[in-house]
């Protein structure tokens, strides 16, 4: 496929971009019932179909983030140079992550302190408490956590890395093996992601896992003619995703089974469904894209801290499961969204959920 082609905008990265994102809301509801042996930070006990739910989406939604990031790097180095590419990562990434590792996390371990040892301190003695106690890094003992800014700690460091990568091993060098590569060996691309997995884990947080999905990005399946393979074997990627996610979730809801090989594998093939059935289908530039285009990294920055806090109240005034799951899945993406427009407003505060323009 021509270069030419390669350049014109993929709106269908940014379409799976942002409603990944938004399934944040349902998935950290239904955690306030996991039964995964973590809790989090408000646990109302063990609920299996909520969290077979969270199964459901879970070997796949944080991977293909990874996925287009690297895509999405590819098509901005092909714009920006090395040193203009390292400068953004810092504003867009580690600014947002060390603000809000200062004001945001610490916010949502205090609910945690609460809710499990009855806290009744203030902020500021609980923020000087987070940051002097380090405990299983989880957060959900109100010591000190990363939080849901895992993720971008992980990207930024990954980014930094492929820089140096990109460098010693240009796209256009490694694009002259990948443009003949079958839509199979695509599939088994699975082998080193699973593998990678086992490196820098950290409580099921693989740094590995996640530079290997997002290489596979850059350098796989950024490439117009390695997609337009995989579209072709669309029908038999979308079966082979239904089948294997209908055995996950009843092997999960009978037998509590969750292994690392088949999550990896599973979840690799159902993140080349979503760039598949995206490309085809929502390649295009609506309302959608154009709105959250702009708020879903703020969102996702946002989410999880109002989410956490905004479940403290609704399991204590309310006793009801699925109100309380619908109270706080539908309110807080209200009171995020909400936030994400008082945000906006305000320059000084703005680069510390991710606004730059």
């Amino acid at each position: 496929m021509k270069e030419h082609r390669e350049g014109s905008r993929k709106h269908y990265i940014d379409n799976l971009r942002n409603f990944t994102i938004l399934l944040l809301f349902p998935v950290h509801t239904f955690m306030v019932w996991n039964d995964f042996g973590s809790r989090f930070y408000i646990w109302e006990g063990e609920n299996r179909i909520l969290s077979t739910l969270i199964v459901l989406v879970n070997p796949w939604f944080m991977p293909l983030l990874f996925v287009l990031a690297g895509m999405s790097a590819r098509y901005a180095l092909k714009k920006r140079t090395k040193k203009e590419f390292v400068k953004q990562r810092i504003y867009k990434l580690l600014v947002p992550f060390v603000g809000g590792m200062l004001f945001l996390v610490p916010f949502q371990a205090l609910y945690a302190r609460k809710f499990f040892q009855g806290y009744t301190g203030g902020l500021c003695e609980h923020w000087k408490y987070f940051f002097t106690h380090v405990t299983d890094l989880t957060g959900y003992d109100g010591a000190f956590t990363p939080g849901h800014l895992w993720f971008i700690l992980f990207l930024f460091l990954i980014s930094l890395f492929a820089v140096i990568l990109i460098h010693f091993l240009p796209y256009e060098k490694a694009a002259v093996r990948i443009e003949k590569m079958s839509a199979s060996g695509v599939i088994f691309l699975f082998i080193p992601v699973w593998i990678m997995y086992y490196l820098g884990n950290f409580g099921g947080f693989s740094l590995g896992k996640d530079l290997a999905l997002f290489l596979a990005g850059y350098y796989v399946l950024s490439s117009n003619s390695v997609m337009e393979k995989l579209v072709r074997k669309g029908r038999r990627l979308v079966s082979a995703c239904c089948m294997g996610t209908a055995a996950s979730l009843f092997m999960y809801y009978r037998f509590s089974y969750y292994g690392d090989l088949w999550v990896n594998v599973i979840g690799w093939i159902s993140v080349l469904t979503a760039l598949v059935v995206g490309k085809k289908f929502f390649n295009k530039k609506t309302a959608f894209t154009k709105y959250f285009n702009g708020s879903s990294y703020p969102i996702y920055i946002l989410h999880q801290s109002i989410l956490v806090a905004l479940a403290y109240y609704v399991v204590n005034c309310c006793n009801t499961l699925w109100v309380q799951a619908a109270c706080i899945g539908v309110g807080s993406f209200l009171l995020t969204v909400l936030a994400y427009h008082l945000i906006k407003c305000v320059p000084g505060i703005r680069i510390i959920v991710g606004i730059l323009d």
